[in-house]
C-alpha cells in the first residue's frame, strides 16, 4: 500500500502561506520583544560577561609582566554617539527575542512546510521543533560558553600584541556577539537540513561518505577564512566541531532515507 501524495499547492497558495508564516513569526518575535526589552540592561550584562573574563584575565596578567598593580576596575567598552546605546541595547533585546522565541518560529517554519509532506511525516511536528530548537540552543550555547571566550581571547591578544589600548565600541562588540551565537546556532541545524535531504533524496549517507574528503578540505578551508587568529587553535578547533556535524549528519542521512521504492 502506498502513501498518498502531498497536497499539491498552487504557487500563489505557497506565497499566501509563506505570508501568513512571516505575520505570524514577526507578531512572535514582537512579543518575545516586549518582554526582553524590559531587561535590557541585564542582557548587557550578559552579553559583555565571557569577553569580560578574558579581558579581566590578560589585563591582570599583562599588568603583572610590567610589574604594575592590577587594574582596580574593567572598562573597555565606551561610546561616541549618545544613541548608540539606545539602539544597541534594542538590537540586542531583538535579537533575545529571536533566540527565546525560537520554538514557536521553528513551529512556524514546520507549518510551511508540513502541506509537502506525506501523511506519515505530517507526524513529527513535535520532534521537529524540540531537535531544531535544541540544536539551535545547544549551538548558540556552544558559541557563549566556548566559541567566543576564545574567539575574544584571540583576538584582544592581537590587539595587545599591537600595543593597543582597550576602548570597544557597544555597537560593534554587539555584532561580533550576535554572529558568533546566531552564527553557530544556525550551523548546528546542520543535521537537521541533512535529513529533510536525505528524505527528499537529495542526499545520501553514501555519498557524504565518499566526498568525505572533500568536505573535510571544504570545512578546513571554511574555519580558516572564517576564525581570526592562531592558524592551530582556531582552525583546528572549529573545523573539529563541523566535522562532528558532517559525521552525526551522514548517521542522520542514513536513517532518514526512505526505505520504499520511488
Amino acid at each position: 500500500m502506498t502513501e498518498s501524495q502531498p497536497g499539491q499547492m498552487t504557487f500563489w497558495e505557497h506565497l499566501q502561506e509563506l505570508r501568513v508564516r512571516l505575520i505570524r513569526s514577526a507578531l512572535i518575535i514582537a512579543g518575545g520583544f516586549g518582554l526582553t526589552y524590559l531587561f535590557r540592561v541585564e542582557l548587557w550584562q550578559w552579553a559583555q560577561r565571557p569577553f569580560l573574563e578574558v579581558y579581566k584575565a590578560q589585563a591582570v596578567a599583562q599588568a603583572k609582566a610590567m610589574g604594575l598593580p592590577s587594574p582596580a576596575s574593567f572598562e573597555p567598552f565606551a561610546f561616541t554617539n549618545l544613541a548608540e546605546p539606545f539602539f544597541s541595547l534594542m538590537r540586542l533585546s531583538f535579537w533575545a527575542a529571536a533566540v527565546l522565541v525560537s520554538p514557536f518560529l521553528f513551529h512556524q517554519l514546520w507549518a510551511f512546510i508540513k502541506p509537502g509532506l506525506f501523511p506519515k511525516e505530517r507526524r513529527w511536528g513535535l520532534v521537529f521543533v524540540v531537535v531544531t530548537s535544541l540544536c539551535f540552543l545547544g549551538g548558540a550555547a556552544f558559541a557563549y560558553f566556548q566559541a567566543f571566550q576564545m574567539l575574544g581571547n584571540i583576538l584582544f591578544q592581537e590587539a595587545l600584541g599591537a600595543g593597543l589600548r582597550t576602548n570597544l565600541h557597544v555597537d560593534s562588540y554587539l555584532d561580533l556577539f550576535i554572529y558568533t551565537l546566531v552564527g553557530t546556532g544556525l550551523v548546528f541545524e546542520l543535521p537537521v537540513l541533512v535529513f529533510f535531504l536525505a528524505r527528499f533524496r537529495l542526499v545520501t549517507a553514501r555519498g557524504m561518505l565518499r566526498f568525505w574528503r572533500h568536505a573535510t578540505v571544504g570545512i578546513v578551508v571554511a574555519a580558516a577564512f572564517l576564525t581570526p587568529g592562531d592558524l592551530f587553535v582556531t582552525t583546528v578547533f572549529f573545523s573539529a566541531i563541523l566535522l562532528g556535524l558532517y559525521g552525526l549528519s551522514v548517521l542522520v542521512a542514513w536513517a532518514a532515507a526512505p526505505r520504499h521504492p520511488g
